[in-house]
């Protein structure tokens, strides 16, 4: 989670291979005193020379671009520890690309028909650390998660562990989370790691998803992304 003060300017890079797109995105998030485009990007290579140029606070990445996709920035991203929010836009609402989205690292999915404020408050969330997801694909992601219940037999979690969950759910970062329950960074990253595993999640928005299918914790969906 990046420090937060009543003044703080988000610097948000853009990349979509439409101009039309990034054009309308641009206008309609910068009509907001907290949020600035500092980059535009026209495919994946670009968006990625231009992180390491300027250094956002928030990616706005399309899932479909030349050179390399979304997914692909996102991965490239992760794989080097580069701390910055990534919020996938697209037309897709399949449930393997929300899937992919996640499991590459994203901290959000939503589609392009999304409302321009609901745009700007997404990016505020990602900003401060929670995962983001479009309602719709929220729930068909849990309906699909909840639909295999019966096939799937999970290792219990420990009491610190679901604490541990509840807290990430909440959006909190792995460092908020140690200084909460008073352990080291690298004590929450293990506890994670041992969730992950129990649950067969590859991200946390997975994790916790799962854990709410399951009713191993409550969370309502706007808490939850």
């Amino acid at each position: 989670m990046i420090g937060f003060k009543k003044d703080t300017i988000i610097r948000v890079l853009l990349a979509d291979d439409h101009s039309i797109v990034r054009a309308g995105i641009r206008q309609f998030l910068e009509q907001n005193d907290d949020i600035q485009v500092v980059a535009e990007a026209s495919n994946g290579q670009e968006a990625c020379d231009l992180i390491m140029q300027y250094q956002p606070d928030v990616a706005i990445l399309d899932i479909q671009m030349p050179k390399m996709t979304g997914i692909e920035v996102t991965r490239w991203l992760r794989s080097r520890q580069i701390t910055i929010g990534i919020l996938i836009l697209t037309a897709y609402d399949d449930e393997p690309y929300v899937q992919a989205v996640l499991k590459a690292g994203a901290n959000g999915y939503v589609l392009k028909t999304a409302d321009p404020t609901e745009m700007a408050q997404n990016v505020r969330d990602v900003f401060h650390g929670k995962t983001v997801l479009d309602a719709i694909l929220a729930q068909k992601l849990i309906s699909k998660l909840t639909s295999k219940e019966e096939d799937f037999p999970i290792e219990p979690l420990s009491e610190r562990e679901l604490q541990i969950l509840g807290l990430t759910a909440r959006g909190l970062t792995n460092k908020a989370i140690g200084v909460q329950l008073s352990i080291s960074d690298r004590t929450v990253q293990n506890h994670l790691s041992n969730i992950f595993n129990k649950l067969q999640a590859e991200s946390r928005t997975e994790a916790v998803m799962r854990a709410v299918s399951l009713g191993l914790i409550s969370a309502r969906l706007d808490e939850v992304s």
